[in-house]
């Protein structure tokens, strides 16, 4: 990619990650990662966007305070830590190309469970949460987070059948996706030949490199955030969100092919 070109695609993730924070453009968050992955490579990507998520959540935590069913946690945190970690013990393993396949298949299979969704739980009664679910819901959130920041399926599935109102709803999937980030925050700063752990990847998810990048993109954040406000206001989010989910799933469907074609 043109450097013109690449810089235009950073631009708009970071401005992404804000918007969607605001919570404007549903799975407009998910977009994010592939479009970074076209900008930057898979590992780089990953690395660069999460300092983005843990800034942006502060913000959208603030507007959301105390609005959260704050039990939830209990189920889905120890799953997350596992996944987490089992996650990072992956991801060195994966090449780029596995990695970018990875990551089309989750921005992919996110876009048809988005689709889906409405009729997986239209099932009448609401779901009492339990460690039985949340702990393997809280797994495979920690380990898609890991790989792609793409958590929000997993929660989603957790979360949904509980019928919460809607601003509680909200308000706890911005508690569970602010636990998730700040949790996988250190241990992306880990690596083995610093530490001395078998188990981390060669080199740390986030280092000098991706963290300088980070900081460049940081203060679109906001911007991103007052934008996903204005937003709001001003346009229709079911016909925006229709457009998010499609070019979610052409970015993810660009890093399939990309994959099978070598």
């Amino acid at each position: 990619m043109q450097q013109p070109g690449l810089l235009c695609v950073a631009v708009l993730a970071a401005l992404f990650v804000g918007i969607s924070k605001a919570g404007f453009g549903g799975g407009l968050g998910m977009l994010t990662t592939p479009l970074c992955v076209l900008a930057f490579g898979a590992k780089d990507a990953i690395g660069i966007l999460l300092p983005l998520l843990c800034v942006g959540d502060l913000f959208t935590l603030w507007h959301y305070w105390g609005k959260w069913e704050r039990t939830n946690l209990k189920y889905l945190l120890p799953g997350v830590v596992v996944g987490v970690v089992t996650g990072v013990q992956l991801i060195g393993r994966f090449s780029a190309r596995e990695l970018n396949l990875a990551i089309g298949v989750l921005a992919v299979g996110f876009v048809l469970f988005q689709l889906a969704k409405e009729l997986i739980f239209r099932a009448e009664g609401a779901f009492a949460p339990n460690h039985l679910v949340g702990v393997p819901c809280g797994i495979g959130a920690g380990l898609t987070s890991t790989f792609a920041h793409g958590a929000a399926p997993l929660v989603s599935m957790f979360l949904i059948p509980q019928r919460l109102p809607k601003v509680i709803y909200v308000g706890t999937t911005v508690l569970v996706f602010t636990w998730v980030n700040w949790i996988k925050l250190p241990v992306f700063c880990l690596d083995r030949h610093s530490w001395g752990w078998g188990w981390l990847p060669a080199e740390s998810i986030i280092n000098a490199r991706t963290f300088t990048t980070s900081a460049w993109f940081i203060p679109l954040v906001p911007v991103g955030v007052w934008l996903g406000v204005w937003l709001n206001r001003k346009i229709s989010e079911a016909w925006f969100t229709r457009v998010v989910y499609a070019l979610t799933f052409v970015a993810g469907a660009e890093l399939i092919y990309k994959f099978w074609r070598g």
